[in-house]
């Protein structure tokens, strides 16, 4: 490889993410026309996956340098999160994938990335857990920015920021998971019950409903493997339940 093609290489990636960065200069954001669904705000699946070498390099935003790190495991912080939404989506993220606003992901400004963190609004309790795919947010005062899914799951997606802890999860911290299937959602909860009782008759499986936001939602399981747990998916979406999907949990419904 020669010297000049090293060099035209290593500008390219300041290019990339000076590019990627200066997204973060924006102050406002805008609120898509949207909110997110259930689905979308699942938390992301925890896997094994290699790591971005040029993401993994120092930079420079404004003056400042960051230097990333190599290994995430262990670490935790305490600080102001933001969120990023309708102004962003459809553009490269630091990593060169494409941001989805309704994806459960973040930036943040060192951890490497591709990297899983569990992020908790210390001002209601509540928490997810999203794939950092992106370098930012820019700014002193903030410590992380998530996706408008995920500020959604969190709360805070109308009032734009709030308290969190974060916590990164490796394959040796993920917590054994319990997997549901969530097959209907009714305001009527004397259907529910039928429907919960028939079920539970026919497939010989344990059924519980959940009553959330003025809706009953009728689960099925826990389920005893992930492959029992696709194979009766499947089943139910090709018959009458079609919009039926996973649920896990860490704990028993």
């Amino acid at each position: 490889m020669t010297r000049l093609y090293k060099a035209g290489l290593l500008a390219l990636f300041v290019i990339f993410i000076i590019g990627c960065s200066s997204r973060y200069h924006t102050r406002q954001d805008t609120a898509p026309v949207r909110t997110p669904t259930e689905h979308e705000m699942r938390d992301a699946k925890v896997k094994a996956e290699p790591k971005s070498v040029s993401a993994g390099r120092p930079y420079v935003v404004r003056g400042k340098q960051y230097h990333p790190m190599s290994d995430e495991k262990g670490y935790t912080a305490e600080g102001i999160a933001s969120w990023y939404g309708q102004k962003f989506h459809g553009y490269y993220t630091s990593n060169g994938e494409i941001f989805n606003m309704y994806d459960m992901t973040a930036a943040h400004k060192t951890l490497p990335l591709p990297s899983f963190v569990k992020v908790t609004n210390l001002e209601n309790g509540k928490s997810a857990i999203v794939r950092v795919n992106d370098r930012g947010p820019f700014h002193d005062d903030r410590i992380i920015d998530l996706s408008y899914a995920a500020a959604y799951k969190l709360g805070y997606h109308n009032q734009g920021t709030a308290k969190v802890q974060i916590e990164a999860i490796t394959l040796d911290r993920v917590a054994p998971r319990l997997t549901y299937i969530q097959v209907v959602a009714s305001s009527n909860k004397n259907n529910i019950q039928k429907l919960a009782n028939k079920l539970g008759t026919q497939l010989e499986i344990n059924t519980n409903i959940a009553q959330e936001g003025g809706l009953h939602k009728l689960r099925l399981g826990p389920l005893e493997s992930d492959e029992h747990a696709q194979t009766l998916l499947k089943s139910l979406q090709a018959g009458e339940f079609r919009h039926a999907f996973l649920l896990y949990s860490e704990q028993r419904l």
